[in-house]
């Protein structure tokens, strides 16, 4: 029986298996090799230890507490069975990719390995990425076979690709523009205030509200920012910029005004901040020319994901899968 030992994601994009989970490094051994983990899931006679499900788990668990910025304790048995989920497709897409192609070329094997390594930067570099603590070329190449198969089984599943007509493009740009639409823009005037020489967070504080007062009654807010910055050398007007060049906690409050607003008093890592929204440029719809190979290859993602999809869904159908673990019993 053999028993898988690790895995190395090629992708940690999404919390299920999808197409970036091709995955090279599926360490499996078999039972000659003294691993004594209890076997949580066995796939088509297949086992996958316990502590690979944890580490599935953690994944995808620190994936929403990272996106969310909370702690979802109420959540784990909804991450677990996901993590069980994800664990069972993968090792059924290794099954079918070794059943369909059971010989590689050696040559197809080196070529995917140096490739590999070079995008490591080197074998030792390559080494600690894959999260084998030792060197062992034998197991490597079977792991790399197991990605050159992979790509020969969804090659194949995929196949014949549709081949998209440019009215079917416009429909589809049409129909989800909202994936089309330039970056919404603000240019903003800041005024920023540190702590340095203050005797207390309250003291800084309260010039920041005065600073405040004086711009709701009219006064220029560009001369109050080099009045008042802490930093004389950075202009007031930031000029314009697109989300993502700031710090989250300034863009967020930034990008949630309306043009001419001027924002409350906020803080960040760097002090005391208010900020005036001078103009805004609105994310609007590229034209369908400047986008329509973006269109092409969405819509053939979109082809791709659903075949994959389907393709999963039919190897859990005609699989033997059974969870030894009780339901509800934390690992």
């Amino acid at each position: 029986m053999r028993k898988v030992m690790g895995v190395k994601r090629d992708c940690d994009s999404e919390h299920r298996v999808g197409r970036c989970a091709n995955v090279d490094f599926l360490f499996a051994l078999d039972d000659e090799a003294g691993h004594t983990g209890e076997m949580a899931l066995i796939i088509n006679g297949e086992s996958i230890d316990d502590e690979i499900i944890e580490e599935e788990f953690r994944h995808i668990k620190g994936q929403y507490e990272r996106a969310l910025q909370v702690a979802c304790c109420e959540r784990d048995p909804e991450f677990r069975s996901m993590a069980k989920d994800n664990l069972s497709s993968r090792s059924l897409l290794q099954q079918e990719a070794r059943r369909r192609f059971a010989e590689v070329a050696d040559e197809e094997v080196s070529e995917r390995l140096g490739k590999l390594i070079e995008q490591a930067g080197g074998e030792d570099a390559f080494y600690a990425n894959i999260g084998l603590p030792f060197k062992d070329e034998a197991l490597v190449r079977d792991n790399v076979a197991n990605g050159v198969r992979m790509d020969k089984m969804l090659q194949a599943v995929y196949e014949p690709e549709p081949e998209f007509s440019e009215e079917e493009m416009r429909e589809y740009y049409a129909a989800n523009v909202k994936l089309f639409l330039s970056e919404e823009e603000l240019r903003v005037l800041h005024v920023s205030v540190n702590l340095s020489g203050a005797q207390n967070r309250a003291e800084v504080y309260d010039r920041m509200r005065e600073i405040r007062q004086q711009a709701l009654a009219g006064e220029d807010f560009e001369s109050l920012g080099r009045e008042h910055n802490s930093n004389r050398d950075q202009s007031p007007d930031l000029g314009w910029f697109k989300r993502g060049e700031f710090m989250e906690e300034f863009e967020a409050i930034a990008f949630s005004m309306k043009e001419g607003e001027i924002s409350p008093v906020f803080t960040t890592q760097l002090g005391f901040h208010l900020c005036k929204v001078a103009e805004r440029k609105a994310a609007l719809p590229k034209p369908f020319d400047e986008v329509q190979e973006v269109v092409k290859v969405r819509m053939l993602e979109e082809y791709r994901d659903a075949r994959f999809n389907e393709f999963v869904e039919e190897l859990k159908k005609a699989a033997v899968i059974e969870d030894t673990e009780p339901e509800g019993e934390e690992v």
